[in-house]
């Protein structure tokens, strides 16, 4: 398919992320984290009102939950906030060696249950692991993981989709809504060599958005693994992208600095802007407890 390009604009935002990631709309304000920063930012998208707050580890992800805190995954575990972000205590402990991985990606499922994943820094072996928070604690859902990535759920909630970056692949699972359990592993689509699949977000119409990291594009696949839409970006390394807006009809695409000066452009690290044709499910808030 060919790609085209989208008329786009970009957050006002008053920084840059050198590795944006994990955007999140509560209705009002997106939020996402700069992972190298260790920064959690958040604005309206007027960036009227917005905020940057410094957090005290590298994070892979950050939700609100119910309690009005945050709950993030740094290194070593999964970590809960209180409201005003200055205070935090640990809920569960990582069983990876912290000198080998992180936790990644993370995104709360239809009833506030938190899904996250791990990688590890060299990005080689699939060393790592899925794992799911709910009032029962943390399992692990997927083993033999490499870089836990871009996840979501479809709107009807029967479907889970799940990203492994290196190996360049989109799974996609049976979900039960009731118990969060997942099965019926199978691929959903497969990124050609020189980029790789990264962030992602789910529509109203069932389609999954993928961020090509190395790739400057994103794709769109319809419920059944084609592709249906190819976008190319202003930046190297978009990173993922989640639907904001009164109507929920603009995608947001974070994005991070390249480290290769021939591919720089003006717009690493900033939140692209898109007016779409289609919208976004809510989001629903982490349940911790």
């Amino acid at each position: 398919m060919l790609a085209s390009t989208p008329v786009f604009d970009t957050l006002a935002f008053p920084s840059r992320a050198q590795l944006g990631e994990g955007p999140v709309w509560d209705g009002a304000q997106l939020h996402w984290v700069d992972i190298l920063g260790r920064r959690l930012f958040s604005s309206d998208l007027d960036a009227a009102v917005t905020r940057t707050t410094d957090l005290p580890q590298m994070p892979g992800f950050a939700v609100p939950d119910i309690a009005g805190g945050w709950l993030a995954g740094f290194p070593d575990g999964l970590w809960r906030s209180n409201v005003a972000l200055t205070e935090w205590e640990q809920l569960w402990h990582a069983p990876h060696p912290l000198e080998t991985h992180r936790i990644n990606d993370g995104k709360t499922d239809p009833q506030g249950r938190v899904w996250f994943g791990s990688m590890t820094y060299a990005e080689v072996d699939p060393l790592s692991a899925l794992y799911r928070l709910d009032g029962s604690g943390v399992t692990e859902e997927l083993a033999h993981v490499t870089t836990s990535n871009g996840l979501d759920w479809s709107p009807d909630h029967r479907t889970f989709y799940y990203t492994d970056s290196i190996p360049r692949v989109i799974w996609a699972f049976d979900y039960d809504e009731a118990s969060g359990d997942i099965s019926n592993k199978r691929e959903f689509a497969r990124d050609p060599a020189g980029y790789v699949p990264d962030g992602g977000c789910i529509d109203d119409d069932g389609c999954f958005w993928s961020c090509k990291w190395n790739g400057s594009r994103i794709v769109r696949y319809t419920p059944d693994g084609r592709t249906d839409l190819v976008w190319e970006l202003p930046v190297h390394n978009p990173t993922s992208c989640t639907f904001v807006g009164p109507d929920r009809s603009v995608l947001a695409i974070t994005s991070a600095q390249s480290t290769d000066p021939s591919c720089a452009s003006e717009f690493d690290g900033a939140v692209l802007l898109i007016q779409t044709r289609t919208a976004g499910p809510t989001m629903t808030l982490a349940r911790s407890k």
